[in-house]
């Protein structure tokens, strides 16, 4: 916690649990180059100075940073900064901050890049929000795919009430998520195994009646991922009844192939 500054020989230090003012002056001896440290999660400095001159310490609240600028005598009265470096130090104070928050937004836009992606059919990766925490429902297994089935909050309760195998359909809002992978030989393991290598693609399904009446209620996507440049794109042959012809196969339990598997 970042505390008032008082003196303690030539270094200042906080006291826990008490607010400095905005502006505080304090005397010291004169420094010959600037010292930084960290106080809880600010920082603040001491510059050098003249004798006789004083230092003032801020705290910027927002990033809780304490920096310090320099006061000086100017035409015989103390106190008074001189321009010139004080509009310096305030326009580095700025870009500084500037940069900061411009990284911390970049960073958060980037991390939602995949949920800005639609299907040509318009349904929206963002529709699947969250589903990288969402329940597990099975797994699958081809030679050249591993497949972990996952489902949102929604089609697990509808599972646990025993839809599809009670002949009950799954209700709408119900999304289910193929999260798939090359798998590759595990070079750890003291047995043959194999484990998820290169993630490819998320086949995405939802269920929405009014949507997707041709396709038994449910709409299908893909959106595929390159590791390469760590981005997702969708895929441009996925319309949303991309998975219906197959999943004709088991129409009589609502188009899903996967059960909710004992756990």
């Amino acid at each position: 916690m970042i505390g008032d500054f008082q003196s303690r020989g030539n270094l200042p230090f906080a006291v826990p649990g008490t607010r400095p003012p905005a502006w505080r002056s304090l005397k010291r001896s004169s420094f010959r180059f600037p010292v930084f440290r960290w106080v809880g999660f600010g920082a603040w400095q001491r510059q050098k100075k003249a004798p006789g001159e004083k230092t003032a310490f801020r705290r910027i609240k927002n990033w809780g940073v304490i920096c310090c600028a320099q006061s000086s005598s100017q035409n015989g009265n103390p106190g008074k900064e001189k321009k010139g470096s004080a509009m310096g130090r305030k326009s580095k104070l700025t870009i500084a901050i500037a940069t900061a928050v411009l990284s911390v937004l970049g960073a958060a836009v980037y991390a939602q890049d995949k949920y800005l992606l639609k299907s040509p059919s318009g349904i929206a990766f963002s529709d699947f929000r969250g589903y990288e925490d969402w329940a597990v429902v099975s797994s699958a297994r081809t030679d050249e795919v591993l497949k972990v089935i996952v489902a949102n909050p929604t089609m697990i309760k509808a599972y646990k009430a025993g839809v599809p195998g009670n002949g009950q359909p799954f209700p709408d809002g119900s999304m289910i998520v193929k999260l798939q992978w090359k798998p590759k030989k595990s070079t750890e393991a003291p047995f043959v195994v194999d484990v998820p290598d290169v993630f490819t693609q998320a086949f995405v399904i939802e269920k929405d009646s009014k949507r997707f009446p041709k396709s038994g209620g449910w709409g299908y996507a893909v959106f595929n991922y390159e590791a390469a440049s760590d981005k997702f794109t969708a895929d441009p042959k996925s319309p949303s009844d991309c998975g219906h012809a197959c999943h004709t196969a088991v129409k009589a339990k609502d188009y899903i192939f996967h059960p909710y598997q004992k756990r």
